[in-house]
């Protein structure tokens, strides 16, 4: 990896787009240390250090982990990147259910456009009604329990107040859709994924650093090693389920057009065998934090409420940990079923005069399909499940905080990105390091 990157930084196009990329980062990371207007700076800092020296992520974790530590500072990029995959998976969600978005997906380039324009105005929505729950939860104090001046993090009350720091934060979000998109067209790779990348990656140091410091064994560098250790084992055991597929061949038939054979290639349709990537882990998660978000703004102290802070907001309970694996499991099959059709592609096979060997074209394409993918899922769902319990084992052996470096989301994203990354850098540097067999 480290040689693919010193051999672009030597091609002048690819160093161009390396240093652009890099100067985008940089001006991420800025807007993620400026406060919002109103917000008391001092306040804030107060609160989120005696957060994480009390080890509690609270209810915003994810999406703090995602905003790169910008949302409990109240930055003007506190929502981060946030708003948009939500939005992409609503969008992708959608699309197979209502039949317009299915047809402007088939259109190609300019249907994926229209998307991506529709995608843009449910980014902005979300990113008002999320910065208008972030404030009202900073104003009542909710957004740090347990500190003594988390009520004074916004002193000023007034509507025009109010509606300042959700209009910037909804402007900030807009800014961080546009440096991704930046990214994507004069940079290298998917900006979104980039800056998601780096939010996550911002972490990593002060998180380790807060093991050592809480570590009791050797001044806590046993516990710092120990933890590096496992990171590396995690990932390698990401880097080699995320390159597992399953290679199912595929065989295209010879047609004759005029004096003309065309076809007869052989290839093949690669299924991973986690086909759903990290998606199903930020499902659960979310799914599982409705309803300690219901008792937090509600404030009621009635049996039902006290059970779900005894089985649900508590991390560490065994029904939690239960309902979170399972979470998991289900949602990696439901959005495998979801974004990958069998039916189509046995279709278009079919279309092209394409077969799989020993199986008939059409329907028993189809059904093979689905059963090879069935077998391959089950290993990747129970994968995913296990990977995302290692910040709560994290827990237990060295008293880490909830957003542990090696936790499942974040080493998904930050493997897969930087799989993805070196694969863009090293297919360009082959475009233009090829010679060809003529000199």
């Amino acid at each position: 990896m480290l040689t693919a990157f010193a051999r672009a930084f030597k091609t002048p196009d690819l160093r161009k787009k390396l240093l652009f990329t890099l100067a985008i980062i940089v001006l991420y990371r800025l807007g993620s240390h400026i406060p919002v207007p109103g917000v008391s700076y001092k306040n804030v800092q107060f609160c989120v250090d005696q957060a994480q020296a009390g080890s509690n992520g609270g209810l915003f974790g994810l999406v703090n982990m995602f905003s790169g530590g910008a949302l409990l500072q109240i930055t003007i990029f506190a929502l981060g990147i946030m708003p948009y995959i939500t939005a992409s998976i609503i969008l992708q969600l959608l699309t197979v259910v209502i039949p317009k978005l299915e047809n402007l997906k088939k259109e190609g380039q300019s249907g994926t456009a229209k998307i991506t324009q529709y995608t843009r105005y449910l980014t902005i929505a979300l990113a008002i009604l999320q910065g208008t729950g972030l404030v009202a939860t900073a104003r009542s104090g909710a957004l740090f329990q347990g500190c003594q001046v988390a009520g004074q993090i916004v002193p000023n009350r007034s509507i025009f107040t109010t509606v300042v720091m959700v209009v910037t934060m909804t402007a900030g979000t807009a800014v961080v859709m546009w440096l991704g998109e930046l990214i994507t067209d004069r940079g290298i790779g998917n900006g979104m994924s980039i800056l998601m990348f780096i939010s996550i990656a911002a972490g990593f140091i002060g998180a380790l650093w807060q093991i050592k410091l809480q570590g009791k064994i050797a001044d806590g560098w046993v516990e710092f090693g120990v933890v590096i250790l496992v990171g590396l084992a995690m990932v390698a055991l990401v880097v080699f389920v995320e390159q597992a597929q399953r290679r199912i061949p595929v065989q295209y038939a010879k047609r004759m057009i005029g004096r003309r054979a065309y076809g007869g290639t052989s290839t093949y349709i690669p299924l991973k065998v986690n086909q759903a990537g990290v998606i199903p882990v930020i499902f659960a998660s979310s799914l599982l934090y409705i309803p300690a978000l219901v008792v937090q703004f509600s404030g009621s102290t009635a049996p039902w409420a006290a059970w779900v802070q005894r089985h649900l907001a508590d991390t560490n309970a065994p029904f939690h940990i239960s309902m979170y694996f399972l979470l998991i499991v289900f949602f990696a099959f439901f959005y495998v079923a979801i974004s990958f059709n069998p039916e189509e592609v046995a279709d278009n096979m079919k279309k092209y005069g394409g077969f799989i060997p020993g199986i008939r074209a059409g329907r028993p394409t189809a059904e093979y399909l689905s059963f090879v993918l069935n077998r391959i899922t089950w290993p990747g769902s129970l994968y995913l499940g296990l990977i995302a319990l290692v910040p709560t084992m994290a827990l237990a052996g060295f008293g880490a905080n909830q957003n542990f470096p090696f936790g499942g989301t974040s080493i998904l994203i930050i493997v897969g990105v930087g799989l993805e990354t070196v694969k863009q850098i090293e297919s360009q540097l082959q475009q233009r390091n090829y010679e060809g067999f003529l000199r």
